[in-house]
């Protein structure tokens, strides 16, 4: 069993930045892949960054990529989402999720196993 908990949203202005916080209960948690996803008001829940146990291999939305990183320390049981260039269409709910997977597959919502609450980051233009 893993426990999710987000911290680190807020609201910020368009170009502004926000370092996301997802820390983790578990004896196993450097077992899992980690990721974050996001959901807008009327609209499904999208992926923005995975990351694999070992932290060595990680991938974005194509939405995010150059400006997002997401990295892990399984010392902490902690996973982190560092958003820069912030953009008005990045206001969202934002969730971290773990899955069984090492690294493939985990761009897909259905492939994880524990959510966490979720944490509201909101951007001005």
């Amino acid at each position: 069993q893993v426990q999710l908990v987000e911290s680190g949203g807020g609201m910020v202005q368009a170009g502004g930045s926000l370092r996301l916080s997802c820390a983790a209960s578990g004896r196993t948690f450097s077992r899992y892949g980690l990721g974050w996803f996001r959901q807008a008001p009327g609209k499904e829940r999208e992926f923005v960054a995975a990351i694999s146990w070992s932290g060595g291999y990680a991938y974005y939305s194509v939405a995010v990529k150059g400006r997002f990183t997401i990295s892990r320390d399984n010392a902490k049981n902690a996973v982190y989402l560092q958003m820069n260039s912030l953009k008005p269409e990045d206001t969202a709910v934002y969730y971290c999720a773990a899955s069984r997977r090492d690294y493939s597959a985990l761009e897909r919502r259905g492939e994880y196993d524990y959510w966490g609450q979720g944490t509201q980051v909101t951007v001005s233009s």
